[in-house]
């Protein structure tokens, strides 16, 4: 009986705190016209936190997004072009040499704001890939001998460009699984695309005026935390997983030979995250099956390793995602 308490009391404390979810879906309608997915997407790893990588052709609003997200939030925004001669220093900073006071001073680099473009990130070598995701990972950066917090929140939207490989350094999978989510992002459909056309050729857009502010936002966060999460809920997720390591266990034998290796326990973590969020962002203060199913291509998508002979017959990670959700029971 405490515990359908304390759900009714997390459900109205959600309804008194989740009134700047549509305000924020509002702003971005103003600027985004479609793309819905991408806005839930950023939302969701804002509240939890957490980092996206975002896969679509150029034109789509990646940047507009971001930018658009972080003026409603009022929150510091930064650009990070992502190109081969980038170094890691131009992405966290280094020390100057100060002639006036005769030591060095530290000079911050892009990596210090709350929201932060990482614009195609496959066109920058290793060892800048891998800088920005410690600092996503440990949200700290240490430059010379001191070590400095990141803001909070602090939210990285990584892009890539599907349709070019050349000159490109493909993410290892090791550094992927650091995104909370992998979006895919199409093109809009003929009306959209139509008022697109309309929005882009009248004069000027429209000032963005925030609607919440980034200390209320970790406020948030902290709300989410305590969305409840039955064990039944647990095992769902957990068998979901499992799934994509063991597939002959859950009558996918189909599949074992389509998965070279399945999701890490940080896939767990993610989409039991992930559901609280978008349980949140419908209003409600417990997580049900359909909270999981809503993220889980998002979620997983990066995680799963196809073999050659899925590559070979056209077989996407979210073609195998969709057929473990047919077959995992749902509780």
């Amino acid at each position: 009986m405490s515990e359908s308490v304390n759900i009714r009391e997390l459900n109205d404390l959600i309804a008194s705190k989740a009134s700047f979810v549509s305000m924020i879906r509002t702003g971005m309608d103003r600027r985004i016209i479609g793309q819905k997915h991408l806005v839930d997407s950023l939302l969701i790893a804002l509240l939890c936190n957490g980092h996206v990588l975002l896969e679509g052709v150029p034109g789509l609003a990646k940047t507009l997004a971001i930018k658009t997200l972080a003026s409603l939030v009022d929150a510091k925004y930064s650009r990070i072009q992502f190109t081969p001669d980038l170094l890691p220093a131009d992405v966290i900073g280094t020390l100057i040499y100060s002639v006036k006071n005769e030591s060095f001073e530290v000079k911050k680099g892009p990596i210090f704001a709350n929201f932060v473009l990482a614009d195609e990130i496959n066109r920058a070598p290793a060892k800048v890939q891998s800088a920005l995701l410690e600092a996503m990972q440990e949200r700290q950066v240490t430059i010379g001998e001191e070590t400095f917090k990141l803001d909070n929140p602090f939210l990285v939207m990584a892009t890539q460009n599907p349709i070019e490989q050349e000159g490109t350094y493909p993410l290892p999978e090791a550094q992927t699984d650091r995104f909370l989510l992998k979006v895919v992002i199409g093109y809009p459909n003929k009306e959209e695309e139509k008022s697109i056309i309309r929005q882009n050729i009248t004069s000027g857009a429209s000032p963005i005026t925030p609607v919440i502010h980034p200390s209320e936002i970790v406020e948030v966060q902290k709300i989410v935390e305590k969305i409840y999460i039955d064990e039944k809920i647990e095992n769902y997720i957990v068998d979901i997983v499992f799934a994509t390591r063991e597939p002959s266990k859950y009558g996918l034998s189909d599949l074992s030979s389509i998965i070279s290796y399945g999701a890490s326990p940080r896939a767990s973590i993610s989409l039991a995250l992930a559901s609280r969020a978008y349980a949140f962002l419908q209003g409600r203060g417990y997580v049900i099956p359909e909270d999981v199913r809503a993220v889980c291509h998002d979620v997983m998508r990066h995680r799963i390793g196809l073999s050659y002979e899925a590559e070979a017959n056209n077989i996407s990670a979210d073609e195998v995602i969709t057929a473990i959700l047919d077959k995992v029971a749902v509780p």
